[in-house]
């Protein structure tokens, strides 16, 4: 059994990512929510992205808005993203047994860390304490699912093996949703963005992951993990949105792409 008794996890980029102000947030998420038009799907799995909301929120809103149909029956949310600020290798769990947000507080699920036995998984507070890429999925989850039980993992380097060896270990049933955290390439120009990013985009469509790297997206290591378990799952990927910074807040000079994809 994993023990990962500890502090609550306090939020580190309210404020600047999305408002800190509990009002404020929640009638951010709800109107962006409410401005998405997602695909009509029933979503195992998604990739969204974990920017500031200025900048990646509408992209993130088209791929929760899909949860809709679905948001009673989803109690577990299995959540990954790559480790910006710690190196390690594999995939770690906090030292805390909570998130906090501004929306509340997002309870860890303990029977599900009893899965995890055997695979590896380590924990590792470090690797939690500046990380955005999960933080800033919990609101947007919050609004579009109201009550939920979280395994929060931080991503290093991974194998796509050891990756979706961990998530065929938590996948369950309808009652758990998983969700990769990815943005797609950074601060290059319009340009240059649409094109490697159109490589990602098609890469992500047909489950070849092997040509996802660091340049493509930053959560790669958990993207390739995910797409390895949807190919021998015999998934289906189904676009949502991508854009990047120059469409949704303007500068077109240095750009980061951001792609939401719903694995059916």
């Amino acid at each position: 059994m994993i023990n990962l008794m500890g502090a609550t996890r306090q939020p580190v980029v309210a404020g600047s990512f999305y408002p800190a102000s509990p009002l404020e947030l929640r009638a951010q998420v709800e109107r962006l929510l409410g401005a998405a038009k997602p695909a009509t799907v029933s979503p195992k799995a998604l990739i969204a992205p974990h920017a500031g909301y200025i900048y990646s929120g509408p992209i993130a809103a088209t791929a929760y808005a899909t949860l809709a149909p679905r948001a009673a029956e989803i109690r577990r949310v299995v959540l990954l993203g790559p480790s910006h600020f710690v190196p390690f290798r594999g995939l770690a769990l906090p030292q805390a047994d909570a998130f906090d947000t501004p929306l509340g507080q997002v309870e860890l699920d303990r029977e599900a860390f009893a899965l995890l036995a055997g695979h590896g998984v380590k924990v590792i507070g470090a690797a939690h304490e500046r990380e955005h890429s999960l933080e800033v999925q919990l609101p947007f989850l919050q609004v579009a699912l109201g009550e939920f039980k979280l395994v929060p993992l931080a991503v290093g380097y991974a194998q796509p093996s050891e990756t979706a060896a961990v998530l065929e270990a938590l996948w369950g049933g309808d009652e758990t949703l998983i969700v990769i955290s990815s943005d797609l390439s950074h601060y290059r120009s319009y340009q240059a963005a649409a094109v490697i990013d159109a490589e990602t985009a098609q890469a992500i469509e047909r489950l070849e992951g092997d040509v996802i790297d660091g340049e493509h997206a930053c959560g790669c290591h958990p993207i390739r993990g995910l797409l390895q378990l949807a190919k021998r799952r015999g998934m289906r990927v189904v676009p949502l949105d991508r854009r990047n910074s120059g469409d949704t807040a303007g500068d077109k000079s240095r750009v980061v792409g951001y792609g939401a994809w719903a694995f059916v």
